[in-house]
C-alpha cells in the first residue's frame, strides 16, 4: 500500500456567483418528493488531469475554469443559492458556489500510480460542514507540483444526483472548452411539478460508520478488469451450479460485480455469527426514460429508485454466485415494472415509498442486514474535457456512511468498487 506523501494547503477560497443574475422569476426552485427520498449528505467525486506544464500554463487554465465555473452557473442556477428547508425550496439568491484552490506538495503520479489508501483523497475535497446558509455546491481544484490537476465536486444529494452532478460537472467542461455555454444543453427544473413535496418523509439514509471508540471502517477499493469480469459473468451464465440456479438472462458488468460482493459479505457475516444472517441488497437505479411519464433526460434532481433484492438464511442451498445474480436480476426487473406503470407521479411516488419503508422496517428489526450500493457506471466522467484532454482517473472518497460505490475503469470495461 503507498502512502500518499503529499501536503495539501487550501490557498484561495470565495464565493462563485452566476456571470448573470437569475431574473426575478424562477427565484426559487421547488425541491420535489423524491428529493425529500435523498439522503440529507454532501456528496464528492475528484477527476483527474495528468499534465506536465508550467506555472503560467496552470494559472491560465486555472483563470478559465472559475470564468466558465460562473458561466455555466448561468444555466444551474439553483445550485448558487441557498436551501431552505422548512420551505423545502431553495432560494436562487445567486450567493454562489464556494470554490476553493489548493497547492499540492507532490505530484499527480503519486496519486494515478500503484496502490494507494483511499481515506488519504479526503483532502483533495472540500471539508463541508452543512448549516441554513451553506453552499449546495463546493468545488476544490488542487494543483500538484508537475502542473496536474485534480478538480473535485461536492454536492447536496437532497437536491440533485448523480446523473445530474455528472451533468453539471461537464457541461462546466463543455463551457470552458468552447469558452461558453452555446453548445450546452439547458437543463430542465419541472421534476416537484409532477412529484410535489410531501409532509412526512423520511430519507433513505446508509448506516452511518462507527463512531469514536468503535473499531473504524477502512474505505477498501476493489478492481475488476474487463477479463475478470468475463469470468464471473461464465460463472453465472453455466461455469457452476445446476441449471436451475443459473442466470437466466445475460447479466451485466455492474450484477456479477455486486453478487460477488454480496456473497461475500454474506460469508463474512456467516463468520462472525456463525450461522448464516437474512441480508438484503438495496441498489439505486436511475429513473430517466424508464417510467411512463413524460420527463426529460435532462431533468436537473433526484430522478431515481432503489430495487431490493433478499436472501434469506434458511436459502443455503442458494448462495451460489448465480443464485444471488438472478436474486439482483429479478429485483432490477421487477422494480423497473413497478415504475412504468404509474401513470402520475404521486402514485410512483408511493412506489419508490414503499420500497425504501420495506428496508427500513427490515433495519429496525435488526434481524437483516443491510447493503446499500450506488452504481454510476456509464456516467459520462472520463468525458469531460476542459480543453486540456480528457480525466487520467476518477474516484470518490472516504465518506462517514457504510455503502458501496461502483465506477467504470477508464477503459469502460472494467468496474472499481468502493467500500465505504
Amino acid at each position: 500500500m503507498v502512502e500518499l506523501r503529499t501536503k495539501v494547503k487550501i490557498v484561495s477560497r470565495k464565493l462563485i456567483k452566476p456571470a448573470a443574475p437569475t431574473p426575478p422569476h424562477p427565484k426559487s426552485y421547488k425541491t420535489s418528493s423524491i428529493d425529500q427520498l435523498a439522503p440529507p449528505a454532501y456528496v464528492p467525486f475528484i477527476l483527474y488531469y495528468d499534465a506536465n506544464v508550467d506555472k503560467n500554463e496552470v494559472d491560465e487554465r486555472i483563470k478559465r475554469l472559475e470564468k466558465s465555473l460562473s458561466e455555466i452557473l448561468t444555466l444551474y442556477y439553483p445550485l448558487a443559492g441557498r436551501y431552505i428547508k422548512d420551505k423545502q425550496l431553495v432560494d436562487c439568491n445567486d450567493e454562489g458556489v464556494e470554490y476553493l484552490e489548493a497547492q499540492v506538495s507532490g505530484k499527480l503520479a503519486q496519486v494515478l500510480q500503484g496502490e494507494l489508501k483511499p481515506e488519504l483523497l479526503n483532502s483533495l475535497v472540500p471539508n463541508v460542514m452543512p448549516s441554513e446558509t451553506t453552499p449546495l455546491a463546493f468545488v476544490q481544484v488542487n494543483m500538484f507540483e508537475c502542473g496536474g490537476l485534480a478538480i473535485a465536486l461536492e454536492c447536496a444529494h437532497f437536491i440533485i444526483d448523480g446523473i445530474t452532478a455528472t451533468t453539471f460537472f461537464n457541461a462546466w467542461a463543455k463551457a470552458c472548452k468552447a469558452e461558453g455555454v452555446n453548445e450546452v444543453i439547458h437543463p430542465t427544473f419541472d421534476l416537484a411539478s409532477f412529484f410535489p413535496p410531501r409532509e412526512n418523509t423520511m430519507p433513505m439514509v446508509p448506516p452511518k460508520k462507527p463512531g469514536p471508540g468503535a473499531n473504524p471502517i477502512i474505505t477498501k477499493r476493489f478492481v475488476f478488469n474487463k477479463a475478470a469480469i468475463s469470468s464471473l459473468k461464465a460463472i453465472a451464465k453455466g461455469g457452476a451450479g445446476d441449471s436451475e440456479s443459473l442466470s437466466k438472462r445475460q447479466p451485466s458488468r455492474v450484477v456479477v460485480v455486486t453478487a460477488l460482493i454480496w456473497k461475500a459479505l454474506i460469508d463474512v457475516n456467516k463468520a462472525r455469527h456463525g450461522h448464516l444472517r437474512a441480508s438484503t441488497i438495496c441498489h439505486s437505479l436511475n429513473l430517466r426514460g424508464k417510467t411512463a411519464l413524460s420527463i426529460p433526460d435532462n431533468s436537473f434532481g433526484n430522478f431515481y429508485m432503489v430495487a431490493n433484492a433478499r436472501f434469506g438464511r434458511d436459502n443455503e442451498s442458494k448462495f451460489e454466485l448465480p443464485d444471488l445474480v438472478n436474486a439482483l436480476e429479478d429485483s432490477i426487473k421487477n422494480g423497473l415494472d413497478d415504475c412504468m406503470k404509474p401513470q402520475n407521479g404521486d402514485d410512483l411516488v408511493s412506489v419508490l415509498t414503499k420500497s425504501l419503508s420495506e428496508v427500513g422496517e427490515e433495519r429496525e428489526r435488526g434481524e437483516t442486514d443491510i447493503y446499500m450500493f450506488s452504481s454510476w457506471c456509464r456516467f459520462p466522467f472520463y468525458e469531460a474535457d476542459f480543453g486540456w484532454g480528457k480525466p487520467a482517473w476518477m474516484s470518490i472518497v472516504a465518506i462517514p456512511m457504510e455503502i458501496i460505490g461502483m465506477f467504470d475503469t477508464k477503459d469502460g470495461d472494467g468496474i472499481e468498487a468502493w467500500r465505504n
